[in-house]
């Protein structure tokens, strides 16, 4: 760490010139890198920064106008401080246009009572800036053998955080861009204290380079990834301005962050594609004693044990059929597979356009429900994901049926249930029913003659009447429904008469409601729309 202004000011050398700060006392915390002695108007040249110049005044402008254009110089070129030695030029104060100037820039400015040796200050502040520097090579360098170490044995993300605590002295956290927190060490602080309303304060940072320190949070903030393909932020939480040896700990750790998700990617990409081609066989031939093997080899024994067909899939589908983006199924793939893998359960885990399948090895002691709740929980916060089971089999013939079971259940669900960690079959019902008949065109048929009337009349004066009749069938009461369209019951009221005269029904026949909402249910999976 370099000394301050303030720490150079308190030094032996400058303290027998009994100094005293004159102007921009609150900015004597500045780093000083290293003591400049010169007498020449035009200083500012000579500058790199962060340097501390000490004067006489022998040679600097006489007028006002010229010590406000040489502080000006001097701040722009990002000087430390001034200090002025009374006695040459100036015997018993400094001008005030020069202290107004300094204030202004808010450049320390120090008066020198009594003569110094510049030399010997020059010579003293060296010496601690070569030390810092010292130290901060020597950080640089434990900083290297660490990630390197680490990069060696191939260390995952909660090891890397680990030891950047380790070295940081203070907790670490990696985010997402959503500022979802993906992993943490909290440097021996209560959990709680590091993450009360981390989601919310998280937003409130905003940098505008990849690296940056925000003062008043705490936060030495770094973004994690390659340009072009950044996922997330580290943040280091210091309350304190980090020193230099902070800023390369958490680039470095970043960048030992992507390198990870890299390596991941490639090898989980093979490792997806060789899954994939294993589901397919399951999915679509006899499974014989070579399938079987080839399984084993993968590190998934379909016999011996109960086998368990997942399905997930990212919550991106609403009222009209889009396809999953390829990241985001990516993402969950890899998120599936980790979790599987730290709970010691062999799976087969591969990526679908739709969704994200697996078959799992349940080892002979798991519990299949509390497995699948802690899976939901490690793969997307609640109503993000839908993950489906299909059923439990013990012989691999069935693996196949299992799987296809999943993928039926993933695909029935319009939206994921957050009081639900996991679906399965049962919890579909007449949904699931209508999805595997939803490439049947009597299904279409039936929904255009039941409901077409209604969706031809709002495509023509663009109303919103098939939304109130869903809404007021799948909640089942005009008060719910009302509120939850965020209308009046009269309005309500109104517009369910309208509904009536456009289909010719009565909707309060209970057999007319019922054939209404199979329709809009049926409308809701690909064949419907």
């Amino acid at each position: 760490m370099f000394p301050s202004v303030a720490d150079v000011l308190a030094m032996p050398e400058l303290r027998q010139g009994d100094p005293e700060v004159v102007a921009a006392a609150e900015a004597v915390t500045r780093p000083v890198r290293w003591v400049h002695c010169v007498e020449l108007p035009e200083v500012a040249p000579l500058l790199r920064g962060s340097e501390l110049v000490l004067a006489t005044g022998i040679a600097l402008p006489a007028d006002a106008a010229g010590l406000d254009r040489y502080v000006r110089e001097l701040s722009r070129a990002g000087a430390a401080g001034l200090v002025v030695e009374l006695g040459r030029r100036w015997t018993a104060e400094l001008p005030g246009s020069l202290v107004s100037a300094c204030e202004r820039e808010k450049l320390p400015l120090v008066a020198l009572r009594r003569e110094v040796r510049f030399v010997s200050v020059t010579q003293a502040v060296g010496e601690q800036v070569v030390d810092a520097q010292v130290v901060e090579l020597r950080a640089a360098g434990q900083i290297h053998d660490a990630f390197t170490a680490l990069s060696m044995a191939e260390a995952g993300p909660a090891d890397i955080l680990a030891e950047t605590a380790r070295l940081a002295g203070c907790p670490v956290v990696l985010e997402s861009f959503r500022h979802r927190i993906l992993g943490y060490h909290t440097g021996g602080r209560p959990d709680s204290d590091l993450l009360h309303d981390w989601e919310d304060r998280s937003r409130a940072i905003r940098l505008g380079e990849r690296t940056g320190y925000d003062h008043r949070a705490g936060w030495l903030v770094t973004v994690v990834g390659s340009r072009g393909d950044d996922w997330g932020r580290l943040v280091l939480v210091t309350p304190q301005p980090p020193p230099h040896r902070h800023l390369v700990l958490v680039e470095r750790a970043a960048a030992a962050l992507a390198l990870h998700r890299l390596h991941t990617r490639h090898r989980d990409g093979v490792e997806r594609q060789a899954h994939h081609a294993l589901l397919t066989a399951l999915r679509d031939r006899v499974v014989d004693e070579e399938l079987i093997s080839r399984c084993a080899e993968a590190g998934v024994p379909l016999t011996g044990g109960a086998l368990l067909g997942l399905a997930a899939r990212p919550v991106v589908q609403r009222r009209r059929r889009t396809f999953v983006a390829a990241d985001a199924l990516t993402t969950l793939a890899g998120s599936l597979a980790v979790a599987l893998r730290e709970r010691g359960v062999p799976a087969l885990v591969a990526v679908e356009p739709d969704d994200v399948v697996a078959l799992l090895a349940l080892p002979a002691t798991a519990d299949p429900d509390a497995l699948l709740t802690a899976v939901a929980a490690a793969t997307g916060a609640p109503g993000e994901t839908v993950l489906a089971a299909g059923e439990t089999v013990r012989r691999p013939g069935d693996a196949g049926r299992s799987l296809a079971e999943a993928q039926h259940v993933a695909a029935s669900l319009r939206a994921a249930d957050p009081a639900r960690p996991y679906h399965r079959l049962a919890d579909v019902r007449l949904r699931g029913l209508l999805h595997l008949l939803s490439d049947d065109d009597r299904v279409a048929r039936f929904v255009q003659r039941e409901l077409g009337a209604l969706t031809d009349h709002d495509a023509r004066h663009g109303t919103g009447l098939y939304e109130v009749l869903r809404v007021l069938l799948t909640t089942g009461d005009k008060t719910a429904a009302a509120a939850a369209l965020h209308i009046s019951r009269p309005v309500l009221y109104d517009r369910i008469a309208r509904i009536e005269r456009i289909l010719g029904l009565d909707l309060s026949d209970a057999e007319t409601r019922t054939s209404l909402h199979v329709a809009v249910l049926a409308r809701g999976t690909p064949q419907g729309r």
